[in-house]
């Protein structure tokens, strides 16, 4: 079993933050297969003390996506949801930007790393401010085609998805 060790020789403490939105489209729009979450927390959860782990979605109430936020759950994710908001220009709202950056925030000062799946270039001074206030460790996974530069390059690890991870 392969450890990452932080100060003093424990686990590191990871937290594990998911644009589950942004995640679906890219892995769908490039692959048109899904990220493989639980192989993924596996995997992650070998490397480290998994301390948090949530997933954020919208919810349409559709049952397909009840059963998906209800695998998440039973992996181990904290799922937040917030509705699904179709405007009448035809548009949709219903982003986690905000919460993603708060919960990370508040999490942060506890965490050695921070993991974030999404490829949302808003993130990249949450990143740059994570790793310069608090010292953590700022890792990304996203579909390389569609991440932001802005995101790889203030992560101190990119981690691009690739077939491997998918179902």
């Amino acid at each position: 079993m392969v450890q990452i060790t932080g100060a003093g020789g424990d686990m590191d403490k990871i937290g594990l933050f998911v644009d589950v939105q942004n995640i679906y489209y890219t892995t769908r729009d490039t692959y048109q297969r899904t990220f493989d979450y639980r192989s993924f927390w596996q995997r992650l959860s070998k490397t480290g003390d998994l301390v948090i782990a949530t997933a954020y979605a919208t919810s349409r109430g559709d049952i397909g996506q009840q059963k998906f936020q209800a695998a998440l759950r039973h992996i181990g994710f904290n799922v937040r949801l917030k509705p699904f908001v179709q405007r009448g220009d035809g548009s949709a709202k219903g982003d986690w930007d905000v919460g993603i950056t708060l919960d990370i925030i508040e999490h942060a000062p506890k965490l050695d790393r921070v993991v974030l799946l999404s490829g949302d270039g808003d993130f990249d001074l949450l990143l740059d401010k994570v790793r310069a206030v608090y010292g953590a460790q700022v890792e990304v996974y996203g579909v390389a085609a569609l991440t932001a530069k802005a995101l790889i390059d203030a992560a101190d690890v990119f981690h691009p998805i690739d077939q491997s991870m998918l179902v």
